[in-house]
């Protein structure tokens, strides 16, 4: 974490938001990376916004198309990328700050609720979640971070935490059918291990 800490401090250009993501598969601990390194940052004094990228999913009608693969509905139907972009990522590029309230997912109601989101020119902005290295996100980083878990500690992972879906059955199917393939499409297409200024667990 200090390595990581060290870049950010030496990269950050003064008065500009800097925007950090945390890239990884499912269950390669994402969300406990971006807690973890977001408390470290405020303990040195900074600034911090963490954003998850589930917050920012379409609801079920769109995301379930049963005309699609399950696989095809994930990776390009799941997040509504317009909507990121529009509010968050370009006028942050464009060296805009941000004092607004953004649509937050809910996913017990499947639907929207208003969030106050402020960040000024001294804010650390972290963004976590699953293909930000796609090429329509990846150029609004300033600093990616990519999990490298084997897919085997991932699934014992998910099969402990993604209960919602189900039965152990019930999870490894929705896995294999959705999640895998996009994720092995994503990691085929967009190289995140390579791409990303710092991965965490390659040997």
């Amino acid at each position: 974490m200090e390595t990581i800490i060290r870049d950010i401090v030496h990269q950050r250009e003064k008065n500009k938001p800097f925007i950090i993501g945390i890239d990884g598969l499912g269950g390669a601990g994402k969300t406990t990376c971006a807690k973890c390194l977001q408390h470290a940052l405020i303990s040195k004094g900074m600034k911090v916004v963490l954003l998850h990228m589930d917050d920012f999913i379409h609801p079920k009608r769109i995301r379930y198309n049963h005309e699609k693969a399950d696989w095809h509905c994930y990776y390009y139907l799941q997040w509504r990328y317009d909507y990121i972009l529009k509010n968050i990522l370009k006028p942050i590029q464009l060296g805009e700050e941000i004092h607004c309230t953004v649509e937050i997912y809910d996913k017990f109601q499947d639907n929207y609720f208003l969030k106050q989101l402020d960040i000024d020119n001294q804010t650390i902005l972290i963004i976590e979640g699953v293909f930000i290295q796609r090429p329509l996100l990846r150029d609004y980083f300033h600093y990616v971070i990519y999990l490298h878990v084997s897919k085997e500690k991932r699934l014992k992972r998910v099969l402990k935490r993604d209960t919602y879906i189900g039965d152990w059955s019930m999870i490894l199917e929705k896995y294999e059918n959705r999640y895998f393939p996009a994720e092995d499409i994503y990691v085929s297409q967009c190289c995140p291990d390579e791409k990303a200024d710092y991965v965490v667990g390659k040997v």
